[in-house]
């Protein structure tokens, strides 16, 4: 990767992780629903002025439902049920694994041995951290947010093949389609008609982080993350995600005062090696042998 674009993606994965705790503030006032729309709805004002990317309303409205509206109703909902910030993030960010083994086996971007030596420890470090985090979690928690990972992974892979659309455009028009399906789950949960007063009496600091997740960590993160994608095979993209939990242990740390000790550090320390290794494998991806055929 060109050094403009391993900084790029390293800027995005600090931005996910600092989402990780704007999502615990503005879950403070919002409900799940309430925040899933709120987000994609602010990521989605620069319409009027940004032409639709060329793609079909379908295209659109699946890669919006798997990218957004999976991903994102899945984690609102499992920070309801108990998953604490710190795990949230190392969990969402496994879809790095899952969208590698989706890339490999529906676009034939099968992963070299150095590239998966690599991934496997930049996982083991995620399993370290994994072990450090003291707070309560719930089963349902785990997988709601595990559901949304995968959700995640699956979108990376129909964006890889798009291949090269104005994805700052992209990422604009796809925010247009989660609002629905979250005031329908607002309506179907009996909080729709208090959408408008929890918004009056939202605290500063929970409108705040709604500005932050919607402008910053969905429009312009993810139109970073989807123009990298487009350009390099994923298995040289989606370890940096796992920049992320680091990121918001650190941020963690200088505001909610959170310690790490030797085993989280350790962990943070064996990802920064995976994604390292990952990285100098090189643009090089086994593909499958060409059958050779008689030509008649």
């Amino acid at each position: 990767m060109r050094p403009l674009d391993i900084i790029a993606a390293t800027t995005v994965a600090v931005i996910w992780g600092l989402a990780f705790i704007a999502i615990e503030y503005a879950l403070q006032s919002f409900t799940a629903p309430d925040l899933l729309a709120l987000r994609f709805i602010i990521a989605a004002l620069p319409m009027f002025f940004i032409k639709k990317p060329n793609i079909s309303w379908s295209a659109l409205i699946t890669l919006g439902t798997l990218l957004f509206v999976g991903q994102f109703m899945f984690l609102f909902f499992a920070y309801d049920a108990g998953i604490p910030p710190g795990l949230a993030s190392l969990a969402t960010h496994t879809q790095a694994i899952f969208t590698i083994i989706i890339a490999a086996a529906v676009l034939r971007e099968i992963p070299n041995t150095r590239q998966i030596i690599g991934i496997v420890l930049a996982f083991v470090g995620l399993g370290v951290i994994f072990q450090s985090v003291d707070a309560t979690l719930t089963y349902l928690g785990l997988i709601l947010t595990l559901c949304g990972a995968i959700s995640w992974a699956f979108g990376n892979t129909v964006l890889k093949k798009l291949g090269r659309v104005d994805m700052l455009a992209l990422m604009i028009w796809l925010s247009l389609v989660p609002p629905f399906p979250a005031f329908a789950a607002s309506a179907m949960m009996g909080e729709l008609g208090g959408f408008v007063y929890r918004i009056q009496d939202a605290s500063m600091i929970s409108i705040l982080a709604v500005l932050y997740l919607g402008l910053i960590a969905t429009t312009v993160a993810f139109a970073i993350w989807g123009r990298l994608l487009s350009t390099y095979p994923a298995v040289m993209v989606t370890p940096f995600a796992l920049f992320a939990p680091c990121a918001g242990v650190i941020a963690s740390y200088f505001i909610f005062g959170e310690s790490f000790g030797l085993t989280r550090g350790t962990g943070m320390v064996l990802i920064f090696m995976g994604v390292s290794i990952t990285l100098l494998s090189g643009r090089r991806y086994l593909s499958p042998k060409p059958v050779n055929k008689d030509i008649d």
